[in-house]
């Protein structure tokens, strides 16, 4: 090849390169896309579960509406506090009190307490169980399934089935909320960590058939509701709840129980 050749290749190479580089900056300048600081500076601070709890598709979509002003600076319910200060300070805003919460499950009947009307054979998804006879094989109608929806569900392997019944390790939950949206019976509630006495049943049958379904029911006796001293405790559809709002934790409730189903909650690790 000659040497006119060799600089006429060249030519067209570094023109075309040229040509490029002046295209792909005026794209850049066209379309950049402006990154806000302090959205990034949120959604580093942000643990990245991406598990939904807040409301929201993920961590981005969050950082994002935090950023924006569309939700609050302690909207990460698995950061708990920690997370929530900083984002506040990054905000600009100051941040009030959180609450560290932990999912409760109203059910107190295990393979222990509760009759099994058939053998079940399907699917072990708690949310099937809806469409086959009774709602489930169990007598109690309101009851855990046992099938480990919730289990699944969850991303901080915080909840297994034991006895037939979910049980939460307060330790590993985050409160995501996950296992609420998820149970078809309703029975998983977030509540305060620190809270020591909940009701473990959901059984709005009254007292005879609940006796007759399960040993651990709550048959609505009132016992608990007038023992209360913070007037905490009310008995609404045969079966009793506590506000976590009002409770004392003194336990009073729990001593006068019939049924024992007014648990004591296992002492928290320090």
């Amino acid at each position: 090849m000659s040497i006119t050749g060799i600089l006429i290749a060249a030519a067209i190479v570094g023109g075309t390169g040229l040509l490029l580089g002046l295209f792909l900056g005026a794209a850049d300048k066209k379309f950049k896309v402006e990154v806000d600081e302090k959205e990034m500076a949120v959604r580093e601070e942000l643990p990245g579960n991406n598990c939904g709890g807040c409301g929201f598709a993920g961590c981005d979509a969050l950082a994002k509406a935090i950023a924006s002003g569309e939700a609050k600076p302690d909207a990460c319910p698995v950061g708990g506090a920690s997370v929530a200060e900083k984002i506040a300070a990054i905000m600009g805003e100051e941040v009030g009190e959180t609450k560290h919460m932990v999912a409760f499950v109203k059910c107190s009947g295990d393979c222990n307490n509760v009759k099994v009307i058939y053998d079940y054979y399907g699917a072990d998804d708690c949310e099937m169980l809806a469409f086959v006879p009774s709602g489930g094989p169990k007598s109690c109608n309101y009851g855990c399934l046992g099938f480990g929806t919730c289990v699944k569900v969850c991303p901080f392997d915080a909840i297994h089935v034991v006895d037939g019944i979910a049980v939460v390790d307060r330790e590993k939950c985050k409160a995501c909320g996950k296992c609420v949206a998820h149970c078809p019976k309703h029975l998983i509630e977030l509540v305060p960590y620190e809270m020591e006495h909940l009701v473990k049943c959901a059984s709005q049958d009254k007292g005879k058939q609940t006796m007759q379904n399960c040993q651990a029911g709550c048959i609505g006796c009132k016992k608990c509701e007038r023992a209360c001293p913070a007037e905490a405790v009310t008995v609404t559809n045969n079966v009793a709840h506590v506000d976590t709002e009002k409770c004392a934790n003194c336990g009073v409730c729990a001593l006068e129980c019939p049924r024992k189903i007014i648990t004591n909650i296992p002492e928290k690790k320090q």
